[in-house]
């Protein structure tokens, strides 16, 4: 077969396949250039001043062919970057947990007053919590947590400091403790949880007087201290809370972090014996919390 037979089909295949190839580039592009509005004025308009030749069609398709398809390519896994990205942040602050609660204070009455007796130090009072820290899984999680609580001083121990006109006092204790969370039931809506805590507990033990106060709204007796006992102690606390999570989801979906929580715990300061100047025997009460967790 002579040169100008077998070279003619060989052309026509040729473009043919270019065709086909042309086609099919512009098919995958075209999600991409959904995607991305700018990009797909751009390509528009220039395939459109293009559509009036097949030729530089090709030719344009032949040499741009790859910048649409690294654009595809690229856009894709920008996309998938952004959005593995977003769930990164998503999962970083779905590790995170935060509190916040009040409540009561209960007395243990185990205390000793100054002269040795059997008179608790210590009385109802009312307490403020908050904590952050991590969910190390949907079973366990360690929190930060700060708490005051503020209780009053029993009559029987004000008592025994009439002699120095003392009426009223109480007492103010601060404390940061790191605290392990352990639910019992990781899946479910409502369930119970054991917690504990070990840390650094201030107690403020104020004793005070009625004074005389002059103001432009006349004259009123206000309580004012007059003799404190302090201390820095270690400290320990543990009990057992029950919780109901709002929204009914599991665990592992955002709605299910969100949680209302009452707990009991029942607290340990091992603050300075009666025989220092500073203290007052140790202190044991049980702070009933009730909060939000999320």
């Amino acid at each position: 077969m002579s040169f100008p037979h077998w070279f003619q089909p060989l052309r026509r295949a040729s473009l043919i396949a270019v065709a086909v190839l042309l086609a099919a580039s512009v098919a995958i592009a075209q999600p991409a250039l959904a995607q991305d509005q700018s990009r797909a004025t751009g390509y528009s308009s220039s395939q459109a001043g293009l559509s009036a030749s097949g030729l530089q069609l090709s030719e344009f398709s032949l040499s741009g062919s790859p910048a649409p398809g690294a654009s595809a390519s690229g856009g894709g896994s920008g996309e998938g970057q952004y959005g593995g990205g977003g769930g990164e942040k998503h999962s970083y602050l779905h590790n995170w947990a935060f509190e916040a609660g009040g409540g009561f204070n209960a007395p243990v009455g185990n205390d000793t007053g100054d002269a040795g007796d059997p008179v608790p130090v210590i009385t109802w009072g009312g307490n403020f919590t908050v904590g952050a820290g991590l969910r190390f899984s949907n079973r366990i999680s360690a929190l930060l947590e700060y708490q005051f609580m503020g209780d009053k001083l029993p009559g029987a121990f004000i008592a025994e400091y009439a002699a120095d006109d003392v009426t009223a006092g109480n007492a103010h204790i601060n404390s940061i403790t790191g605290s392990p969370v352990i639910d019992l039931f990781p899946k479910k809506s409502n369930g119970v949880y054991l917690v504990g805590g070990f840390g650094y507990y201030h107690k403020s033990t104020n004793l005070q007087t009625p004074e005389l106060v002059l103001s432009y709204f006349g004259e009123y007796y206000e309580n004012v201290t007059v003799a404190s006992f302090t201390s820095n102690q270690w400290g320990g606390n543990a009990g057992l809370g029950i919780y109901h999570r709002l929204g009914g989801g599991m665990y592992g979906s955002d709605s299910g972090h969100t949680e209302i929580f009452a707990e009991a715990r029942y607290t340990f300061i091992h603050t300075p014996a009666v025989t220092q100047t500073n203290g007052l025997g140790t202190t044991e009460l049980i702070p009933v919390t009730l909060g939000v967790r999320f």
